[in-house]
């Protein structure tokens, strides 16, 4: 028996397989798409200058009483970025890469502060992205469209579009140990709280614990295990608040934590073959605790151990996004960063059904470097970058040097100071961006540039 397709099917089926932009804006987005995500006709603004000369395809908002869409043109909510049908927007080939940057910028640009999504599309392929203040990351995998499932694949797009998540979750990892990522866990904690977002921090380090003595509270013994692998138990018994009491602002600042477990750090518990951890905490187990958190905070970020291992393959999974901290004059960190961009992520990317989590681009983390120094450490990027390039075919420009685009050769990275007041900081059990001004600043300035918008 013939079915009638229905509105989406019919307008997949009758737009030409080399439909211009033009034509699959018309025929396609602005006709069918922008109805089956929700939005009508006067929540729809074709070419909408986003700022700085830049113009999206489509801003989409839904309207209220006293502010239609379309008449004021405030705070949009989805931007589309359409493409012809003959543009290749299959995952990571040259015009996915080049839609997916342009559709960032407009993001990013002045106008779109209040955008929270965005997709790209040619009809042939589709995929959303979610924008957490400065942070854009997929939301879906690209995916490909037929007639038999773009009805489905649209209507999950809607309804993640519909429900978002409030938290953006971090995960601060390096295969390499020493690099900071406990500092920087803990400071940048420090500093969201400070701007009054809602924080939670997870020690998934259990054979070092750093993070939960760092902030000197108690371990956990075999509580924060037992939650995790008991599928119905609340992850909100287990955890604990930090506070800390600014006697100059007269005010207290606070974020909670997941402590680490100490059950988790004897020989058994970190041999999962001869515990049977692996199939009582599976890889999906923490995310799942994880997410059912996703409307209590803003960020949760995640202390994970160094090394590939049973618990960092948990903690990568559970992340949107990967912030990767190296030592400047400590060259290991180097290539193992480039392991972990081009090798693991990946295959957690693979186990995932969204595309996640993605790598920020790295930075340089509380190590004082000389001019040469920094030449040295430039041709060393440079010499990783070819490689990647020459013998696995990956371009790891991005992740070294994000600004080094459009023509531009500009090789900085990212810096966070080295200051003895962070070192000491341990003695006070205290973050030392609460204490002292300075650190506060340069943690705050790496806030902005991957998180605050």
């Amino acid at each position: 028996m013939n079915m009638t397709p229905t509105k989406l099917q019919a307008a997949l089926q009758n737009l030409p397989v080399d439909a211009k932009e033009s034509v699959v804006e018309s025929l396609f987005v602005e006709q069918y798409l922008m109805e089956a995500l929700g939005f009508e006709k006067g929540e729809v603004y074709p070419k909408y200058p986003t700022g700085d000369s830049k113009v999206a395809d489509y801003a989409a908002r839904k309207n209220t009483p006293d502010n239609i869409f379309v008449c004021t043109q405030e705070n949009p909510y989805l931007l589309v970025e359409v493409k012809n049908r003959q543009t290749n927007l299959s995952y990571n080939s040259p015009g996915y890469i080049s839609a997916v940057e342009q559709l960032k910028k407009y993001l990013l640009d002045k106008r779109c502060r209040s955008c929270k999504w965005g997709i790209i599309t040619n009809a042939n392929h589709i995929q959303l992205f979610r924008k957490h203040g400065k942070t854009v990351y997929p939301a879906t995998k690209c995916l490909e469209l037929t007639v038999e499932n773009i009805d489905e694949i649209v209507s999950n797009i809607k309804q993640t579009i519909d429900s978002p998540k409030k938290a953006l979750t971090i995960v601060v990892y390096n295969l390499r140990g020493g690099v900071g990522k406990t500092t920087t866990t803990a400071n940048l904690a420090a500093v969201f709280a400070m701007f009054e977002k809602r924080v939670l921090v997870v020690d998934f380090d259990p054979s070092q614990q750093d993070l939960t003595k760092f902030l000197g509270l108690q371990l956990s013994n075999g509580d924060v295990i037992q939650n995790l692998v008991d599928r119905k138990a609340d992850i909100r018994a287990v955890l604990k608040t930090y506070s800390y009491y600014n006697k100059k602002v007269k005010k207290d600042f606070s974020f909670d934590v997941l402590p680490a477990d100490k059950m988790l750090a004897n020989d058994n518990a970190l041999n999962p073959k001869e515990a049977n951890l692996n199939q009582q905490l599976r890889i999906k187990d923490l995310k799942s605790k994880l997410d059912s958190l996703s409307s209590d905070y803003d960020y949760i970020v995640i202390d994970s151990s160094p090394n590939w291992n049973f618990f960092s393959q948990r903690a990568l999974y559970s992340a949107d996004v990967i912030l990767l901290p190296i030592l400047p004059n400590d060259y290991f960190s180097l290539p193992n960063t480039v392991k972990t961009i081009s090798e693991h992520i990946p295959k957690i990317q693979a186990l995932r059904e969204d595309g996640c989590p993605i790598a920020l681009p790295i930075f340089q983390n509380g190590s004082k470097v000389t001019e040469s120094q920094n030449r040295q450490i430039e041709q060393e990027i440079d010499n990783l970058i070819y490689q990647a390039k020459s013998d696995i075919k990956f371009d790891l420009k991005p992740y070294f040097y994000p600004k080094n685009k459009d023509g531009k050769n500009d090789k900085s990275i990212f810096s966070v100071s080295s200051h003895a007041v962070i070192a000491n900081a341990i003695f006070s059990r205290t973050p030392a961006a609460f204490q002292n001004k300075l650190v506060c600043q340069q943690y705050l300035a790496l806030a902005k540039e991957y998180f605050l918008q």
